[in-house]
């Protein structure tokens, strides 16, 4: 290794252990918190077993046992299944179990602080179950250690809110219309619910994943602690302190809080940064970091990320990626990597590009395009295009103009206001940059018109322009003259109403060709219209 080598490898230990020491002073937005109340009301789940260790248990825990099967005995308060179904809900301090049907006569319900189960299969099978529940084997071993940490469960928690929901901007679903469903189907502790045209978050279940706020493609959920512009700040303050102090090539690199310590013997220029978990990360920071100068970003992966989340993160990376191959660099200028490649990891990716300074205080959406903007203007050879994987936060409408009437449904239910109205003009206006790709325009179309493609325009200009998708001449009042629909709507009414009792004659026909206000004219002059008119008023 030559001397040079070493001299810099040097300047890298001293320059990130500076960095490091920047960072330590960064105030961080406190948010709410969650508080859980445990009396140590401890339930046992299980057979013959959990009859027997439940006898061992003693203050603070006050057992009571649910047996699956097996004999009652003396003992601690015991409640048998005796062949009825039985269901878990609930969280810390607040759980119930469920035996039997609801109104059936053998029904009832049970309260805990905290769930022991020691059944074959666990009641609650999601990768993060709630706080005060643990599923243990039933040998000695295991269920002593489970009762250790249930011991540790009596009295007052607190947790952060980890999540803000904004649900103006929600995707999730628009007059009846449901579509977007990434962070229900994200969330490795099923802490988010549908409900009607918006999502619920169950802040006692939720455990501070953040997945749901990387897959949210408005930006609707955001991460609350720390929010997303205080982790780029964080960033920013690293890598700028990093290059002060002479270090070169600076490899931005995310460990899982639940994946211990896993950082180890890792290169000097390599900077860790501690999330909740890595799903907390997504687009924005990624690109972000790449921005303010770091030459590639790393996901390590412990093997603490839950089978969903991996799915999520896998499915960002694989646009990140399109993304960079479209701009011209290297597309493993961000991956996932494992702890031990940490020391082959330290190659940089990305090339020499002037260091980006925008702050990141702003939106989701807005945050990512500052920072693909930066890096598409310091590209050599971009293309104009990126072509992106389904699923894909970026993309384009299209509209089929032999079916498109122009009734303004998917405009009316764009939560992005990506699809708008022609300002006054018989035309169907699209903004590409708002464009959320959720789906909820192609679901609500009522003649199946229009379509979503994804796709990432990176000429900030042309993705902010209203574009025209369709638009028609209006057709105006045969009486006034007065342009009041367009004549697609028009033809289909007519075809519609062709067989229509009230409208066999021409003048009733003509009508339906005029303005709100020449027809009511129209049908007070029409002796018939107004016959016809009485008869079905006297008819309901």
């Amino acid at each position: 290794m030559s001397k040079q080598t070493v001299t810099q490898r040097e300047r890298n230990a001293r320059a990130r252990a500076a960095a490091q020491a920047a960072v330590e002073g960064l105030a961080v937005k406190p948010t709410g918190r969650v508080e859980y109340r445990s009396q140590g009301r401890l339930v046992v789940i299980g057979g013959q077993e959990a009859l027997e260790f439940a006898t061992r248990i003693t203050d603070p825990l006050k057992a009571q046992v649910i047996l699956l099967q097996g004999e009652e005995e003396p003992g601690p308060p015991l409640v048998s299944v005796a062949g009825r179904t039985i269901r878990l809900e609930g969280y810390l301090g607040a759980f119930r179990i469920f035996l039997g049907e609801e109104g059936k006569p053998n029904y009832e319900f049970v309260d805990a602080d905290l769930v022991l189960d020691l059944s074959s299969k666990p009641l609650l099978s999601m990768p993060l179950t709630p706080p005060g529940y643990l599923h243990a084997p039933t040998d000695e071993i295991s269920m002593v250690a489970a009762l250790e940490q249930l011991t540790d469960l009596v009295g007052t928690f607190e947790k952060p809110r980890y999540f803000n929901y904004d649900a103006s901007i929600c995707a999730h679903a628009r007059a009846g219309q449901q579509a977007c469903t990434r962070c229900i189907d994200a969330c490795p502790a099923e802490a988010i619910t549908s409900l009607a045209e918006t999502i619920e978050v169950n802040p006692n279940l939720c455990q501070g994943g953040g997945v749901c706020a990387t897959v949210c493609p408005s930006g609707a959920i955001q991460y609350a602690y720390p929010r997303a512009e205080d982790t780029l700040q964080q960033i920013r303050t690293l890598l700028r302190v990093y290059r002060d102090n002479d270090g070169k090539d600076p490899v931005i690199a995310f460990f899982s809080q639940a994946d211990g310590d896993v950082t180890g013997a890792v290169p000097e220029n390599l900077i860790p940064i501690m999330v909740e978990e890595l799903g907390s990360v997504g687009l924005e920071v990624w690109f972000s970091a790449l921005a303010y100068g770091a030459t590639a970003v790393l996901l390590v992966d412990g093997g603490a990320m839950p089978a969903r989340v991996s799915v999520a993160v896998t499915q960002q990376l694989t646009a990140a990626s399109e993304i960079l191959s479209a701009m011209g660099y290297p597309v493993n200028s961000i991956r996932l990597v494992e702890p031990d490649a940490m020391e082959n990891e330290s190659v940089s990716s990305m090339p020499s590009i002037e260091v980006a300074t925008f702050s990141g205080v702003g939106g989701k959406r807005q945050t990512a395009f500052m920072a693909i903007d930066h890096l598409y203007d310091e590209a050599v050879q971009p293309k104009l295009m990126a072509n992106l994987t389904t699923g894909a936060p970026f993309g384009t409408a299209e509209v089929d103009e032999d079916r498109c009437t122009l009734c303004m449904s998917c405009a009316g239910i764009c939560p992005g206001k990506a699809l708008q109205t022609g300002d006054g003009k018989p035309q169907l206006q699209f903004i590409e940059v708002n464009c959320l790709q959720c789906g909820l325009c192609t679901r609500s179309c009522p003649e199946d018109a229009i379509w979503i493609s994804p796709r990432l325009l990176f000429e900030s200009e042309v993705r902010s322009r209203p574009r025209v998708l369709y638009e028609e001449p209006p057709f105006c009042c045969v009486s006034c003259g007065k342009p009041f629909a367009t004549h697609s709507v028009i033809t289909r009414m007519l075809s519609k109403l062709e067989g229509h009792w009230m409208f066999q004659n021409e003048r009733a026909k003509r009508r339906l060709m005029m303005c709100d206000d020449c027809r009511v004219v129209d049908m007070v002059q029409d002796p018939e219209a107004m016959q016809q008119g009485f008869e079905t008023h006297r008819r309901q």
